[in-house]
């Protein structure tokens, strides 16, 4: 029964199109491991076949994304997240041996990764085709049957996603589904076996309120206001070209993006000059540059200047990176922009900005800067600029963060050995790698007796012999 693509006003279609999976699912409970590696393999043809077209659709859904940056963050890491999966699928399935207590020999234990069944995927926009790719094959992986909920903000690249999958996959494996808030609302009420979310932490409360009615695990994929905190000994040069990258990837756009930045008061000045200096070299030109993107929409780039209007108008000092001084009104396309003396109950400094917008708070001390991040919810990340080993260990121990990335920003999400999530208001759960693996397989722990096993000494009725193990077994 091929359901995809389904549109907002047929959502009624939901729960039969769920159901089609739950029944594939039943009748193959524990894929082998050539059925699943048939599985990525697919995948990978899905991506490598039409690479052209999910960068043309993607840069249409922006109005103007870099076809470097599509490469760079979607396709090259979706790729790599698939190989590395593909590498190891074999060991990841084994059953994996446990130590059984002296008391209980000779029998055996042993952990049983078994899919869970059906897995719900809710993709934002920001990334559409990472986001979508890379929970998925985390899923395919572990054996499962699979639905994606595309975003409303990128229908181009939903639609074509749609196509393709119902072209590379059957339809009670994988299937993508495409509409707007009211249709996302039931795809989360539905009873997934594991639903994974990623976007805002104010939708992210709605999704787990939704899931909790059929107790559905979660993995929430948040965002948050990630630091980049830069330590008086960094390169600053470094430092300032690595915040520049991380910022201005995507237009900022990005969940782990540097949202602001920690700098001692004396050092300011110096960094706000290599930043200027940075972000020129890297975009010499804004209006006509091909490797700048756009602001995803009219609404989010609205919201990015009257973010500012509230804080020039609460006194703070604003800066835009504009090197060749053009005229972008009419365009989705704002510069960088440094913010300083933004007071904190401005919005800059409350929410995640997602866009090229860069508060700059001074410190006087080191940890000063570590009392400022611990006092706010736990970002998705922390960037720490620094040579000295022993603040680099104090920082990793004394704040909390998702990931930390030392002397470089954004870098450790596409590292696919290294498990991506949040934690506390940035999210929870993880995936990529083998914990994406775990996440959506349901380790079932296995205790084998042994013919020659000596349980009958503690079984009823209880006697004199069970009174003598019980007094070897409690001095251990």
């Amino acid at each position: 029964m091929n359901v995809m693509p389904m549109q907002q006003e047929n959502a009624l279609s939901l729960p039969d199109a769920h159901a089609a999976l739950c029944r594939a699912a039943a009748a193959e409970r524990f894929p082998v491991l050539a059925r699943r590696l048939g599985w990525l393999n697919a995948l990978e043809q899905l991506i490598q076949q039409n690479h052209a077209a999910l960068i043309a659709a993607i840069n249409s859904d922006f109005g103007q994304r870099s076809s470097v940056e599509t490469r760079l963050g979607e396709l090259f890491p979706s790729l790599e997240e698939l190989r590395s999966a593909r590498r190891q699928l074999r060991r990841w399935m084994k059953p994996q041996r446990r130590g059984v207590s002296i008391w209980f020999r000779p029998a055996r234990n042993r952990v049983l990764p078994q899919p869970l069944g059906v897995v719900g995927i809710v993709v934002p926009w920001n990334y559409p085709l990472f986001l979508a790719l890379g929970p998925l094959i985390g899923a395919l992986a572990a054996g499962n049957r699979v639905m994606i909920k595309m975003s409303e903000f990128t229908p181009a690249t939903g639609q074509l996603l749609a196509e393709l999958v119902a072209r590379y996959f059957e339809p009670d494996l994988v299937c993508v589904i495409n509409g707007g808030p009211e249709l996302a609302q039931a795809f989360t009420r539905l009873p997934f076996d594991h639903l994974l979310f990623t976007g805002s932490t104010a939708v992210g409360h709605h999704v787990m309120r939704a899931a909790a009615d059929h107790l559905t695990p979660v993995t929430l994929e948040l965002g948050g206001k990630s630091p980049a905190l830069v330590a008086r000994d960094a390169d600053f040069a470094r430092a300032a070209e690595s915040i520049v990258a991380g910022k201005l990837f995507n237009a900022g756009q990005t969940c782990v993006a540097p949202d602001y930045v920690l700098v001692n008061a004396k050092d300011r000045d110096r960094l706000l000059a290599m930043l200027d200096a940075a972000a020129t070299r890297a975009y010499p030109t804004l209006a006509n540059n091909p490797d700048y993107s756009n602001i995803i929409n009219q609404r989010h780039y609205q919201r990015l200047q009257d973010w500012l209007a509230e804080a020039r108008a609460a006194g703070a000092d604003i800066r835009q990176i504009n090197p060749a001084a053009e005229d972008l009104s009419g365009t989705r396309k704002l510069p960088l922009t440094l913010v300083l003396n933004c007071p904190a109950d401005c919005t800059l400094l409350r929410e995640e900005i997602f866009g090229p917008i860069l508060p700059v708070v001074c410190y006087d001390h080191f940890d000063q800067a570590l009392a400022y991040i611990n006092a706010r919810p736990r970002p998705l990340a922390l960037y720490l600029f620094d040579n000295d080993p022993l603040r680099i260990e104090k920082t990793l121990h004394q704040t909390i963060s998702g990931g930390v990335c030392i002397n470089e920003s954004v870098l450790h999400v596409i590292q696919h050995d290294l498990p991506f999530g949040g934690v506390g208001a940035s999210g929870m759960g993880h995936y990529h790698g083998y914990e994406g693996f775990l996440t959506f397989s349901k380790l079932k722990p296995v205790f084998e007796q042994s013919r020659w096993s000596g349980s009958w000494m503690t079984r009823p009725p209880y006697g004199r012999t069970v009174q003598w193990l019980l007094r070897l077994m409690m001095r251990g």
